[in-house]
């Protein structure tokens, strides 16, 4: 990836066929699907890339078992587009970063014959949808089989179960992945650099993006053809600043996700709770060595940052203990997580709170502004293609094929199932070190461990009980433009998801590499970990008191 400063110089010097705003999922992947077809593209996030809804996913790469229930009952042949449309990209995702990208084995408990037939029929059927891009084939499965599975299970008033294959992923690193292969096919990208307005010319269409960038303070232009907004929850505030009179198209949608230590580290299986006692469906599902149990949906008015409360979390424990052997306690919680998905009212439908189910590309008439509007993480190459088929409509050019379909990611190419073990022989790391740079940086652990060779102070782990070591600070930093602590913690090494206790401890590290590798002083290093500490604290004061043991919840494992 460029050198922030290099590639912010850039953004200003030159004019771009486009300028994609928003770094998430559907941003990286407009930007890498534009500049792969020969247009010269920008990228801007007013944040870190992938640093509100991509990051705040339930990590699946899947076909929506749910949504084909859906269209079964409702018999609305549009959700069956919007799952086979999702079949088809989950099987681009695993291949473009098998890496990031992995198929996992879902339980879907059954507590009568009727709901065995009912959901085996459900599961052949979601297999039949899949085609030749099906990962494994469904089974029903007896109870002991059932247990054999998920060791963990209570077997109370059970019948057995019905297995099914979908796709699991790391979303903050996937979207890094795009944003890395988008700069290595030479684009330009810039984090921390807030759209503040447009210029535009005598006809009303826009030219010039008016930029804030966010650390310098100072205020840049960048000159474009097109500008794609890809924006997600904010796409609506953006639209405003393109044309004042646009009206709102998004519903907020706020999930919520909990993390707790795995009971059995042999547990593989995931399980999907098909009803809750108000109709929400619930995964709970391994995940880089913890449990990921969520999602709810709750309707929300805006797009701020929410703290998972203790009656969510609470609801999510009850759901979950009515299907294990052992209850598990809000007390256990590692690490939580929040994010708010943008669903889209119809255009011109009579009533304005219909919601479409798939996404919608919005060209406005008056600036030009293509937004692209809605979906879902697994569908955002698509979103990417069709947006993109959008723009070059807009530059009065031929639209050519997209190239992103069987596009291996950066980190993809030499990949293979070996390389952990390969990788821990060449440097001399251990196997559990090897394992989590390959799962973070795929191919490219080989350049981190180069680091921690020519500086052997870097070989030490970032914390104990958890694999990172510092070198993968010091790559972040330098080659993925990290630009905070979060960014480190949160998005490049995963840290923050696996236990905010160990974050905490390792802030202080990370941001003393910012000391050496960006110059902080002594005050912006000290203010920089009391930030991310107090903001630590205020999630998990919101779930709640400490442990009557004193321990910090993060810890109490």
């Amino acid at each position: 990836m460029q050198n922030r400063i290099e590639s912010v110089r850039s953004l200003h010097d030159q004019i771009f066929d486009l300028c994609v705003i928003g770094g998430g999922a559907t941003g990286a992947g407009c930007a890498l699907d534009a500049q792969l077809r020969g247009l010269r593209t920008a990228l801007i996030d007013a944040g870190d890339y992938a640093s509100a809804t991509s990051s705040a996913s339930t990590k699946l790469a899947h076909g929506g078992v749910r949504y084909l229930e859906q269209a079964l009952r409702e018999f609305d042949l549009g959700q069956f587009r919007v799952v086979r449309s999702a079949q088809r990209e989950r099987a681009r995702m695993l291949h473009n970063a098998p890496h990031l990208a992995h198929s996992r084995e879902f339980l879907i408990l059954c507590f009568s014959r009727w709901e065995t037939l009912y959901y085996g029929i459900g599961v052949r059927l979601y297999d039949w949808l899949s085609g030749s891009e099906n990962l494994a084939p469904s089974h029903v499965l007896d109870r002991d089989q059932t247990v054999e599975r998920f060791s963990q299970l209570s077997t109370a008033g059970m019948a057995g179960s019905v297995l099914y294959t979908d796709g699991q992923f790391d979303d903050a690193r996937y979207v890094l992945a795009l944003i890395e292969s988008f700069a290595e096919a030479g684009g330009t990208a810039g984090n921390y650099l807030k759209l503040i307005s447009f210029e535009r010319n005598t006809a009303g269409k826009l030219t010039e993006a008016v930029i804030e960038d966010r650390r310098s303070k100072e205020k840049l232009l960048v000159r474009a053809r097109v500008f794609v907004n890809a924006t997600g929850p904010f796409s609506d505030g953006v639209r405003a600043l393109a044309h004042p009179d646009a009206a709102s198209r998004l519903v907020l949608s706020r999930g919520v996700h909990i993390l707790l230590p795995l009971s059995s580290p042999s547990d593989s299986v995931a399980l999907l709770i098909p009803h809750t006692e108000d109709g929400r469906v619930i995964f709970a599902i391994p995940w880089l060595g913890r449990l990921l149990v969520g999602t709810t949906d709750q309707e929300v008015s805006d797009n701020s940052e929410f703290a998972v409360t203790r009656e969510e979390a609470e609801f999510l424990i009850r759901h979950l203990n009515r299907y294990v052997r052992r209850p598990r306690s809000v007390s256990e919680i590692v690490s939580a997580f929040s994010g708010v998905r943008p669903l889209v009212r119809a255009a011109h439908a009579q009533q304005t709170k219909r919601l479409i189910r798939d996404h919608e590309v919005e060209v406005d008439q008056h600036s030009g502004l293509v937004s692209v509007l809605g979906g879902k993480w697994t569908t955002y190459r698509a979103m990417a293609e069709d947006s993109i088929n959008h723009v070059q409509h807009s530059l009065g050019q031929r639209v050519t094929q997209s190239r992103s379909a069987n596009y291996p990611l950066a980190g993809a190419p030499g990949f293979s199932q070996r390389y952990a073990g390969e990788l821990s022989a060449r440097h001399g790391i251990s196997l559990d070190q090897a394992q989590h740079l390959t799962q973070k940086f795929g191919t490219a652990a080989d350049e981190v461990c180069v680091i921690a060779q020519r500086e052997p102070a870097l070989r030490r782990r970032v914390a104990d009980g958890f694999p990172a070591i510092e070198a993968e600070i010091a790559y972040s930093i330098r080659c993925e433009m990290a630009m905070s602590i979060e960014d480190v913690l949160a998005r490049r090494l995963g840290f923050q998801f696996f236990s905010w206790s160990l974050a905490v401890q390792a802030a202080p590290k990370v941001a003393q590499h910012f000391v050496r590798e960006h110059g902080w002083s002594e005050a912006e290093r000290a203010a920089a970990v009391n930030d991310y500490t107090n903001n630590i604290r205020r999630m998990q004061r919101a779930l709640g008191p400490e442990p009557a043991t004193g321990i910090p919840r993060a810890s109490a494992e």
